[in-house]
């Protein structure tokens, strides 16, 4: 298991490492097999240097390695995207935010990483730059053909779970940060979307979109948080017993993976037996989602003079997505904002009495990257196939994250395998606002689940 973030920085105090040594495993795993394909573009020399800061040493990210989602502004660069069609857009002029604040905490960034492209599905597919493998960062490298890393963060999360980097800069629309987190065995957080700026990241639902992260721990996960947020999250200090959970049975726990079943119900006898009290909830209105969704309108409502342009450079199925949002009238899309209040509110009054929500972050475990890949070379029967495949895949790998984003709300994957299993992640999530309080009920399950 890696060291994160939280043990590192003690290790650097204690004078055991040094930044410059920690920058240069960082680096030796983003050029390993592990990390192909997540990194779009590196800037080894400039961590270099950034690690080599003294200055760095006592800020909460102390010099060491940060990666960068391909969509957020890095002064000097473009910002493709995970695209070709952008790769030759003027340089931006500034980092965004997020990237200005890590960097302010003492991250060293390290590289921008692979993403679906324009963030526009939950797979991890990218047939511009290649697609990373899922990577076990709890227990180490997945045996067997290549796995799916998940999306869109895809090389986010493999380079924190293959060791390049301790903290992979996301963004989560409608689970993006917590699917690759789920497969490949690290932890996402997705705070309240409001609470980090997204100046400087090109938008996919400007509805939904959050600025968030994935780390190697939940602990981890509290001090970047605070380091984006810009906010200090008010520790607690109630054991498990005295937290109310809850487990939705409503859509979250339909057709699950038998590894992913074993996985939460184990999970969620450990939890019983050290004593915290689980109910079983209906959320009705999870039958009464918005049948429409943000993520296609807000989408072509940016893309469309781009499409008209160089629309045949898009991935084909990222444009289709994208394309479908013309349809979509302007009282419809009144309609939905409308809807989406009403559902907000119904979901609410069911919650409102538990700390927070226990579910299965993804009800499958990583499909194998070949069922999904684009069949270059194959006849149209086959294209075909593996787009039917890719898109189911796609609707079972959201379905239980994005719930989550429709509420306004905020939820946290930590992995709850064991060795020898494909990676599973537990999502605890609550509404908005929340994000202390699931920090603090992962928190202690990270810790319950470190002792078995």
């Amino acid at each position: 298991m890696l060291p994160d973030l939280d043990t590192t920085r003690r290790m650097l105090q204690s004078h055991q490492t040094s930044a410059p040594q920690e920058m240069e495993r960082a680096i030796a795993a983003a050029q390993s097999t592990a990390c192909r394909h997540a990194f779009v573009r590196t800037g080894f020399d400039e961590a270099r240097s950034q690690a080599a800061n003294p200055s760095l040493q006592h800020l909460p990210l102390a010099g060491l390695a940060v990666s960068v989602k391909d969509l957020f502004d890095l002064q000097g660069q473009p910002t493709p995207a995970g695209s070709v069609v952008l790769a030759d857009a003027p340089a931006a002029s500034a980092d965004c935010p997020a990237v200005a604040r890590l960097r302010a905490a003492g991250g060293a960034v390290i590289g921008r990483t692979n993403m679906t492209e324009f963030a526009f599905s939950g797979v991890g597919v990218n047939p511009h730059h290649g697609t990373p493998a899922a990577h076990d960062g709890r227990f180490g490298a997945l045996g067997g053909p290549a796995r799916v890393p998940g999306g869109s963060s895809s090389g986010a999360a493999v380079s924190v779970a293959t060791g390049a980097a301790f903290v992979g800069l996301g963004s989560d629309t409608g689970g993006s940060i917590r699917i690759p987190a789920a497969l490949n065995g690290v932890v996402g957080f997705k705070n309240t979307a409001r609470l980090v700026p997204t100046q400087g990241a090109l938008p996919l639902s400007t509805t939904l979109d959050t600025v968030c992260a994935t780390t190697r721990s939940v602990r981890d996960a509290i001090v970047v948080h605070e380091v984006l947020a810009q906010r200090r999250v008010a520790r607690s200090t109630a054991p498990l017993p005295a937290l109310r959970l809850a487990v939705p049975t409503t859509v979250f726990l339909d057709g699950l993976d038998a590894p992913v079943a074993q996985a939460f119900e184990r999970t969620l006898a450990q939890l019983r037996q050290a004593g915290a009290q689980i109910a079983e909830i209906d959320l009705p209105a999870m039958r009464q989602q918005p049948a429409y969704g943000f993520s296609a309108p807000e989408s072509y409502a940016w893309h469309r003079e781009l499409l008209q342009r160089a629309g045949e450079r898009y991935d084909p199925r990222v444009r289709k997505r994208i394309e479908a949002g013309a349809t979509l009238r302007a009282w419809e899309y009144i309609d939905l904002l409308r809807s989406r209040q009403q559902w907000i509110a119904d979901m609410q009054a069911c919650m409102a009495p538990y700390d927070a929500l226990l579910s299965p972050t993804v009800p499958i475990t990583a499909p194998l990257l070949a069922s999904v890949a684009p069949a270059e070379g194959q006849d149209a029967a086959m294209d075909a196939a593996r787009d039917a495949e890719f898109f189911r895949v796609n609707a079972l790998l959201l379905r239980n994250t994005s719930a989550v984003n429709l509420l306004d709300g905020c939820a946290l994957s930590l992995p709850c395998h064991t060795a020898g299993e494909l990676p599973v992640g537990l999502m605890v999530w609550h509404a908005a606002l929340h994000d202390d309080t699931v920090l603090h009920v992962g928190l202690q399950i990270e810790e319950l689940l470190q002792k078995q």
